[in-house]
């Protein structure tokens, strides 16, 4: 059966969540526009699990209309009791550059103790490229946790915020590789010559794949 705009809706209506669910899924079927439409009945949805395939969704809608995509993202991020859904309202935001929520971004940073919340509001605002972010930035480098310590070293590098060299430049040395692949992207984006020097070593790191990286990256400049 072909997939329509009313043929989504009933299924938006049904009493079961899966079939809800499979109409988020079958929008990307549709014209963007009617899709739309649609996703903001499913953004509100009773279950978490139809919401957040919902506001995922708003990274590819959201431009049809920024002004309502905005209002759904801020009361997703802030009102939701779902942190699946906040983090993913998070990533949509950065997704959709929408600078005007970066208040609130930085609001919820503080205020939860959700990790998962907080590295997507990490990763977000590198994505954002808010100036202001550097401070919060600057101390998510040290986080207990590393996927959010290591999303800091990347937003810092999307940042390309010259006060960011000092706080990146010791992870040259962090035992885990991972981190350190992290940081050679991160110092990709800076000219100065302390991240040239770093980028050098990098390029001698006893794991493949992060020297490889800096071998690319040094190629390329």
């Amino acid at each position: 059966m072909a997939i329509t705009p009313d043929s989504v809706r009933e299924l938006l209506h049904s009493e079961d969540y899966g079939d809800r669910l499979r109409a988020v899924n079958q929008m990307r079927e549709l014209d963007p526009a009617a899709a739309f439409e649609l996703v903001q009945l499913a953004a509100n949805d009773g279950n978490a699990r139809v919401r957040y395939a919902a506001v995922s969704q708003l990274a590819s809608l959201g431009h049809q209309d920024l002004v309502t995509a905005e209002a759904l993202l801020r009361r997703a991020l802030t009102g939701d009791p779902e942190p699946d859904v906040q983090a993913a309202a998070a990533d949509t935001i950065g997704g959709l550059q929408l600078k005007s929520i970066y208040g609130e971004l930085m609001s919820l940073y503080h205020s939860t103790d959700e990790w998962l919340v907080k590295f997507s509001i990490v990763a977000a605002l590198g994505e954002l490229g808010e100036p202001e972010a550097f401070t919060l930035l600057q101390g998510a480098v040290t986080s207990d946790n590393e996927l959010i310590a290591t999303a800091a070293i990347g937003a810092l590098g999307e940042l390309q915020d010259d006060r960011a060299l000092p706080v990146l430049l010791p992870f040259t040395t962090h035992p885990d590789w991972q981190v350190r692949h992290r940081l050679v992207q991160a110092l990709s984006r800076f000219s100065q010559p302390e991240a040239k020097a770093a980028l050098q070593q990098l390029a001698q790191d006893e794991s493949p794949i992060v020297a490889e990286a800096a071998q690319q990256h040094q190629a390329m400049t």
